[in-house]
């Protein structure tokens, strides 16, 4: 794939510029995201609180998240996805911001606003690749935008502990939150190029201006939409409670518990580029998220059976395993909606779609926790995860296409 192929009728350089520009917000959004549960025990024990709480926290950040996702259409016809891109980062940096107090309620309004800028991102950007790659590359496109996703993870996992051990859990998260200000004023350089006639009456006005009504219109794309709300909690439960389980269970520290979140969320990059390169080479989007649910099933129920008798490379083997499964399949199922979406409807279609999916990271944390605490520890989480996905995974395995 090279730079001239990823946009026909584009100048040379505006599909790569438009791929790192949604790349590398997306990895910034994704690390406010991912970062207290990425260093949890610390936060809990300087807090006061038990770290199952993070569970409560992702769900508050992903309600908003579910919200704000569901209302971007209509920012993205007024502003443009870079602006909106901008806003969102502001959003999660002050949110982050008071993340870092400390103070419960305050840490709770720093989740909501976290969400707020979460949740337009990933329409802004489907709306602006979707205009700039053809149709032939979108698998892989997409894809590899949406690593920013297990990268932001990655970052979270492999950063943020050194730094707790270094100095303390709130400068970590500040550093997060400045790193979100800086993005917001460098994208500034290309929003004239992006933004340019994105809003306005250019792009048909859909008969329905709820997005969620729209998806429910389009049964393909409902059943998308529908199979992410499964997919969404294992990979927020996988975020969240690793490096808890890890710690708790296995007896690892908190810094290489980290490096194996981050190990999984770099699996993650490599399995969203393979199976983004499966789906362009012609195996079916819905065989391939069939495949990958039973896979990521497999991986949750051996996260439930971890102990102090695993090895080291035994737990290197299944957190990769674990994040190219349950963080390898966005990039899939996005190309898909993009690809079955109306001409012009991407950016709205997506986020109706992600109203689905959010509602899964808010409804599934909570019911682990809750299946953690009546068993006693957080393995009884993973064997309820990874029953569920499974049986979900025959199902589509198991139904005849339309």
């Amino acid at each position: 794939m090279t730079l001239r192929s990823l946009g026909a009728n584009a100048p040379r350089d505006v599909p790569l510029l438009a791929l790192l520009c949604t790349l590398g917000i997306q990895v910034l959004v994704s690390m406010c995201m991912l970062a207290l549960p990425a260093i949890a025990p610390a936060v809990a024990r300087g807090v006061g609180v038990p770290v199952t709480l993070a569970g409560v926290y992702v769900a508050l950040a992903f309600g908003a998240a579910m919200l704000s996702a569901s209302a971007g259409g209509a920012r993205l016809r007024r502003h443009g996805p870079i602006r909106l891109s901008q806003a969102c980062l502001l959003l999660c940096g002050l949110g982050m911001a008071l993340v870092c107090s400390g103070i419960a309620p305050l840490m709770g309004a720093g989740a909501l606003l976290i969400g707020c800028g979460y949740g337009p991102v990933t329409p802004a950007s489907s709306q602006l690749l979707a205009a700039h790659t053809p149709v032939r590359l979108r698998g892989v496109v997409f894809s590899l935008k949406q690593t920013g996703v297990p990268l932001g993870g990655m970052l979270a996992g492999a950063l943020l502990p050194g730094i707790v051990v270094w100095a303390n859990w709130r400068v970590a998260l500040a550093l997060v939150a400045l790193a979100c200000a800086l993005a917001a004023l460098v994208v500034q350089g290309v929003r004239a190029r992006f933004d340019a006639g994105a809003a306005g009456d250019s792009v048909p006005r859909p008969p329905s201006r709820h997005p969620v009504a729209l998806v429910w219109r389009h049964p393909p794309i409902r059943a998308l939409a529908l199979l992410s709300f499964f997919f969404a909690g294992v990979q927020l439960c996988l975020s969240t409670f690793f490096v808890a389980q890890l710690h708790q269970a296995a007896g690892l520290g908190l810094v290489r518990a980290g490096m194996l979140l981050a190990l999984a969320q770099g699996a993650g990059v490599l399995g969203r580029i393979t199976w983004g390169a499966l789906a362009d080479r012609g195996v079916p989007a819905t065989r391939l998220l069939g495949l990958l649910a039973l896979a990521m099933a497999g991986c949750a129920l051996a996260t439930a059976a971890v102990g102090r008798h695993w090895t080291l490379p035994g737990l290197v083997v299944l957190a990769a395993c674990f994040g190219a499964t349950a963080t390898g399949w966005n990039g899939v199922y996005l190309a898909e909606v993009a690809r079955l979406a109306p001409a012009g409807q991407a950016g709205l279609l997506t986020g109706g779609t992600l109203s689905f999916t959010y509602a899964g990271v808010v409804a599934w944390p909570p019911l682990f926790a809750l299946a953690a605490g009546v068993g006693g520890r957080l393995g009884w989480g993973y064997a309820l995860v990874g029953a569920v996905v499974g049986l979900l995974g025959f199902v589509v395995l198991l139904r005849r296409p339309r």
